[in-house]
């Protein structure tokens, strides 16, 4: 294996062991979730992804299908418009924990935030956190790319974290623009503002080995080396596990295709 090569791979290998592989797909069902599960797991030279991400429905299946992994499942509330009522994303909440996550991305009420609703944004963030037990993360999608600019973005985050969020994240992956770098920059800026550790999780439009490498190259030079682990990073994504595996392995990519 040349040079190049084999840092690719170890590029891949680090994303693949940060990553969230993810099916929000609509129309996915069990035939999917099984098919996500054994992914999940790797074998052979790929090593496991970090979690699982699936519909709220789909948790006790994922669940079933990754016992004894160490993987974690996380799921979407207030998804993905971010326009529910807080009485029903508490219940989601409470359904999703009770079939087996480990983990709950909420959506940020973002056009609350944007309207200078901010008590209202942050009073959601504030009663889910408060409905989780121990051990169990808290990620805030912020929806980054219908932010107007940087400090918007970083003033979201800002808020997601004083109300308790263990990770911010950057998009749902289903509106126009997902994850950019400038967001998640903004996003580290307001992580190295903490008083407490907090989590990044680029999400949305990220497919390419390039594109893993370009977030990780970023918080490293931000937080410094070895800041991103599955604690404190985690990567969004459904096709991006094709392009890392194919890294790992020497082959080139399949052309990878975002179902959330």
């Amino acid at each position: 294996m040349s040079a190049a090569n084999s840092d690719d791979a170890a590029v891949a290998r680090r994303a693949m062991a940060l990553l969230d592989l993810t099916e929000l797909g609509e129309a996915a069902g069990e035939p999917e979730i099984r098919a996500l599960c054994a992914r999940a797991k790797g074998g052979g030279a790929l090593p496991p992804v970090a979690a699982l991400c699936v519909w709220p429905r789909h948790v006790a299946p994922a669940k079933a299908g990754i016992a004894g992994t160490g993987i974690r499942i996380a799921t979407v509330v207030n998804f993905p418009a971010g326009t529910d009522a807080p009485a029903a994303v508490l219940a989601e909440t409470g359904a999703a924990l009770a079939a087996g996550a480990d983990e709950i991305d909420l959506v940020l009420p973002w056009r609350a935030f944007l309207a200078g609703e901010t008590e209202t944004a942050e009073a959601m963030v504030r009663a889910v956190r408060a409905a989780l037990p121990a051990g169990i993360l808290l990620k805030v999608i912020l929806e980054s790319g219908e932010y107007p600019d940087a400090a918007s973005i970083r003033r979201a985050a800002l808020l997601a974290i004083r109300a308790g969020a263990h990770f911010v994240k950057t998009s749902t992956g289903k509106t126009g623009t997902g994850a950019t770098p400038e967001a998640a920059r903004a996003m580290l800026e307001a992580i190295l503002a903490s008083p407490r550790a907090v989590g990044l999780k680029p999400s949305g439009g990220i497919r390419t080995l390039a594109d893993a490498r370009a977030y990780l190259t970023l918080a490293d030079e931000t937080m410094g080396p070895g800041w991103a682990t599955p604690d404190t990073f985690r990567f969004g994504a459904s096709g991006l596990h094709a392009a890392l595996a194919a890294a790992i392995g020497g082959s080139a990519a399949p052309i990878a295709t975002e179902r959330y």
